[in-house]
């Protein structure tokens, strides 16, 4: 398992390296896209992010450094905080997920009943 996920993590890291970015920004990216064009909370971003143990202050401080993300105070209630997708943040993360799209050949060896199977039996493992 974690051969397979340093397998992955390896192989996207220099397509992320192009954009000034890791793996941990580029799931904040897709999270807020689901979402797009509504703002979402850093608590909303907490809850569904995959590695859960990185900080996220510090992840959204660079996105925003790097126009990808705005970060504002939310109108109805001055404590919270929306982040929401910049253009530049759709643009980039668009030409990621393609180019990620083309190096993940790896799948592409596997019928669709076995991507189904792979899928299940990693889902079961979660729980």
């Amino acid at each position: 398992m974690y051969y397979t996920s340093n397998f992955f993590r390896d192989a996207h890291m220099p397509i992320f390296a192009q954009y000034d970015i890791q793996g941990q920004h580029y799931n904040v990216l897709r999270i807020l896209r689901g979402k797009h064009p509504e703002p979402v909370s850093p608590g909303y971003i907490k809850e569904v992010i995959l590695d859960k143990g990185r900080d996220l202050t510090r992840l959204i401080d660079k996105l925003v450094s790097l126009g990808l993300v705005d970060r504002y105070t939310c109108p109805e209630n001055r404590r919270k905080m929306n982040i929401r997708l910049t253009d530049t943040g759709l643009d980039i993360l668009a030409k990621v997920s393609d180019a990620l799209t083309l190096k993940d050949t790896t799948l592409r060896h596997l019928t669709d009943e076995e991507y189904d199977q792979l899928s299940t039996l990693l889902d079961r493992m979660r729980g």
